[in-house]
């Protein structure tokens, strides 16, 4: 539980921080903030112990510590580009809590991770989604803001009853909400079928997959472009990890069960996410759409069954993670600065802010996968896995969707460098911090493309599951 004691300790710190500090004082709490929480993330890089805790309940493993490390740099770099925008003058009295929520529901996302049963997951669950309702809401003065927290609150709730009720199926079918029980008690009983339908609905909510994707946008919209980040990359990388983690190792006497509904809810993701990020003028409603076409590549993955399908899951969320974080970065900078979040302000950026236009190309070459960025290799293995298996018209169906985005990924390119304009974003210099968590994003994108170990360390910690 080394991630888990490490976070809670950071919230406590920032706590009694916070309470020592006097008004003008406050701006102090960011560096304290970041400077723990990069001391967190490097030492979860170190070797640590493997084993349960809690009869159970809890599961420490190498390909888990794996997954947890993956959303502690996202979420650093999510820290270190929010710095303009917690600085200002409406958000200084509450710069503590944006940390410390951030860091309570990303708590919630460890112990789901780790999981063992239904119980733990679902706690773990919820612990990450009320935070995420309250960070939704952080500008609350914005009416927007406080629109998105009430719709992801309502969502979220909705979501929950109905995997509850999904819980409460499968608990009464098996005698037991242990994973371990339950792999070996689970059949194809028609209940059995309901109650796992059930379960991934409430899941489908968390990830945005078709058709329960429609509070997505508006949420996104709403809430600070840091905190839709968070809810892109990191709130998204989490349940994708443990919803593929209980696909294989609870639910595998399915197979053939979620096999055929992935296949369904990948396409229409993939479809209806292209066909309206395709209509979006809005950067946040823009790269929401994009996120949701992305769920429905990720599912590819999961639909292989196999330790080369969880392998390009894992590896296909990183990459995710740092694109995604290089787009959001570069519109969080250029809103910070002048307020503007609109695909046609950003004509002519190239000629006055050549560098943040540079990272926003290769940001969107890789969300596009074209090569030789990290997204391509991400898409390749994702296609790869759901080919192996025999899938290859959702394949052919999911090259023609990357086509499709290609082109909406190119429109925002396009207008950087192509289109003229008389009045294009001035030239600014953002803050250190925020340069920084550019430059990881850029760094990241192109490391792990380029160095072939990451996927192969992946795929070693895996084999255990197989």
């Amino acid at each position: 539980m080394r991630h888990e004691l490490s976070l809670v300790a950071i919230a406590l710190i920032l706590l009694v921080t916070d309470l020592m500090l006097k008004p003008s004082q406050k701006p102090r709490i960011i560096p304290v903030a970041v400077v723990l929480f990069s001391i967190h993330t490097i030492l979860g890089f170190l070797p640590a112990c493997e084993g349960i805790l809690f009869g159970g309940m809890f599961r420490a493993t190498a390909l888990i510590g794996m997954m947890k490390n993956v959303l502690n740099v996202g979420v650093l770099i999510i820290l270190l580009q929010s710095y303009t925008w917690i600085m200002k003058e409406e958000n200084r009295d509450k710069m503590s809590e944006y940390f410390i929520l951030m860091f309570s529901t990303l708590t919630g996302m460890y112990f789901m991770i780790s999981s063992g049963d239904f119980l733990m997951f679902y706690l773990g669950l919820e612990t990450a989604t009320i935070p995420m309702a309250a960070l939704a809401a952080y500008t609350h003065h914005q009416t927007k803001s406080a629109e998105a927290g009430v719709k992801l609150i309502l969502s979220s709730a909705l979501s929950s009853g109905i995997l509850l009720f999904g819980l409460s199926l499968i608990y009464g079918s098996t005698g037991s909400i242990y994973f371990s029980d339950v792999a070996q008690l689970y059949s194809n009983a028609p209940m059995q079928v309901l109650a796992f339908l059930f379960f991934f609905s409430g899941m489908a909510f968390k990830i945005s997959l078709v058709p329960f994707h429609l509070w997505t946008a508006d949420v996104y919209e709403g809430s600070p472009i840091n905190v839709t980040s968070y809810f892109s990359v990191i709130s998204k990388g989490a349940a994708s990890f443990i919803l593929v983690l209980i696909l294989y190792k609870v639910f595998f006497q399915l197979v053939y069960v979620w096999q055929d509904l992935l296949y369904i809810i990948s396409v229409l993701t993939m479809v209806v996410g292209n066909l309206f990020a395709l209509r979006q003028k809005n950067m946040k409603r823009f790269l929401a759409f994009s996120s949701i076409a992305q769920a429905g590549f990720i599912l590819l993955g999961m639909i292989a069954g196999s330790q080369m399908g969880m392998t390009s899951v894992i590896y296909f969320v990183l990459v995710y993670i740092f694109s995604n974080l290089g787009a959001f970065g570069v519109v969080s900078a250029i809103e910070a600065s002048t307020g503007k979040i609109n695909m046609g302000d950003y004509d002519g950026l190239y000629h006055t802010n050549p560098k943040l236009s540079l990272l926003m190309m290769l940001s969107m070459f890789s969300l596009a996968g074209i090569p030789p960025v990290a997204g391509f290799f991400g898409k390749f293995f994702l296609f790869t896995s759901a080919a192996s298996a025999g899938y290859y018209w959702l394949v052919f169906i999911a090259v023609l969707n990357a086509t499709i985005s290609l082109y909406y990924y190119l429109m925002v390119v396009k207008a950087m460098f192509i289109n003229k304009t008389d009045t294009p974003i001035a030239k600014f210099r953002s803050d250190n911090m925020t340069r920084a968590g550019l430059i990881l994003s850029g760094l990241g994108i192109l490391v792990v493309g380029f160095w072939a170990q990451v996927y192969e360390f992946i795929f070693n910690l895996s084999v255990g599951l197989f």
